[in-house]
């Protein structure tokens, strides 16, 4: 009993520490949970123009796109989350019965292009294939451009939210 009485003025001092400690955690909680669902929702959009006439047609308004056509794709995207989209790649597809044109790859910020010609197993800024030598040997060489069936932006800075990046490319009709 002289142990409890002893001890009887502390206990309102830790009532109240065990209060402000459980206050903290269940703080510390909802800030942990709150930085959790923050997330990017980035939304993309592609579009396209057909140069005609010494003008750029909207792809959907050009009904026919004829042989030897250039196409102009942009991919546009958005980040409408409430969280950065950390190392955000953007890839858009070469329609078959295209090739793409050399050095019209171009995009917002310090994006890296690359290039796949295995439809998006694999990307490299030089794909390259094997050739067979006049001695039999095999050689790896860069491919064809017109091999290329997909195109890669990747950006190493995030996409913030509310901010966007635009990237294009163009191919020429076969």
């Amino acid at each position: 009993m002289k142990t409890i009485k002893k001890y009887a003025s502390t206990l309102p001092v830790i009532a109240l520490c065990l209060l402000i400690l459980g206050s903290a955690a269940v703080f510390a909680q909802k800030k942990f949970m709150m930085l959790r669902t923050g997330r990017p929702v980035v939304k993309v959009v592609l579009s396209g123009t057909v140069e005609r006439d010494d003008t750029k047609v909207p792809v959907e308004k050009a009904a026919l796109v004829k042989s030897g056509e250039i196409l102009n794709w942009t991919i546009t995207s958005v980040n409408e989350g409430n969280a950065p989209a950390s190392e955000y790649n953007a890839v858009g597809k070469i329609p078959v019965s295209t090739q793409f044109v050399a050095g019209s790859a171009s995009a917002d910020g310090s994006a890296a292009v690359t290039f796949s010609i295995d439809n998006g197993k694999s990307f490299s800024s030089t794909p390259m294939v094997d050739e067979r030598q006049a001695d039999g040997s095999v050689k790896k060489v860069p491919a064809p451009i017109s091999m290329y069936n997909q195109i890669r932006y990747s950006w190493s800075a995030p996409l913030n939210e509310g901010d966007k990046l635009n990237a294009s490319y163009k191919v020429r009709l076969n």
